[in-house]
């Protein structure tokens, strides 16, 4: 057993493609992060085995995000969801659903799934000194909240990619004999998302 690093942050995206939260800590069961990714519009107009609306298709649900009563940080879903102009609606509302829609130019559904709603896995987890050496390539502040990583791990050996060596293997967190355990079983592969700026949604 090699201890590769410290998590230096957890991150849950309770409404597709909009702004993530960052937590303290989180339940982690079978289908991922408690409360993470199980909300997200649907394209009313599209048949595709792939319906949901992202900020592929719609850059401006980046400025969206997730309100919760009180701004408690509970697995619940949340109730509300604050507008890029700061009005506060309720996640199943019409009003809320015709905002999305006409940004996006055609009619949405806001849905919820009980084990969410994934493009490749439940979870995601990614190194600081990857990011750091990403945005050194490509000219970038360094901003983790690009990959919408659910984890982010501190290496205890400095290097980039490490998580190549992670593929086909189990990594655990916490006591290995009760903390839970998460199999590394595919390559994140990253959409244009990874070039937006997630404050300003301008593509850099």
């Amino acid at each position: 057993m090699e201890e590769i690093g410290k998590v230096a942050a957890i991150y849950r995206y309770p409404i597709k493609s909009m702004r993530g939260e960052r937590v303290d800590s989180a339940q982690l069961g079978w289908h991922g992060i408690e409360g993470d990714r199980r909300l997200a519009f649907r394209r009313m107009d599209n048949n595709g085995g792939f319906p949901w609306l992202t900020a592929t298709k719609l850059a401006d649900l980046l400025l969206f995000s997730a309100v919760r009563p009180n701004g408690e940080s509970s697995e619940e879903i949340p109730t509300h969801v604050r507008t890029p102009e700061g009005k506060e609606l309720t996640v199943f509302s019409e009003e809320l659903a015709a905002e999305v829609a006409r940004r996006h130019g055609g009619p949405v559904q806001m849905m919820q799934l009980r084990q969410g709603i994934f493009d490749d896995a439940f979870m995601s987890v990614i190194a600081s000194d990857t990011v750091d050496e990403i945005a050194r390539l490509s000219g970038q502040e360094p901003d983790e909240r690009r990959f919408r990583p659910n984890v982010v791990v501190h290496l205890n050996g400095s290097g980039a990619f490490q998580e190549e060596k992670w593929l086909g293997k189990t990594l655990f967190f916490g006591d290995q004999a009760a903390g839970p355990t998460v199999s590394i079983t595919v390559r994140d592969t990253r959409c244009s998302m990874i070039s937006l700026n997630p404050d300003t949604i301008t593509a850099t």
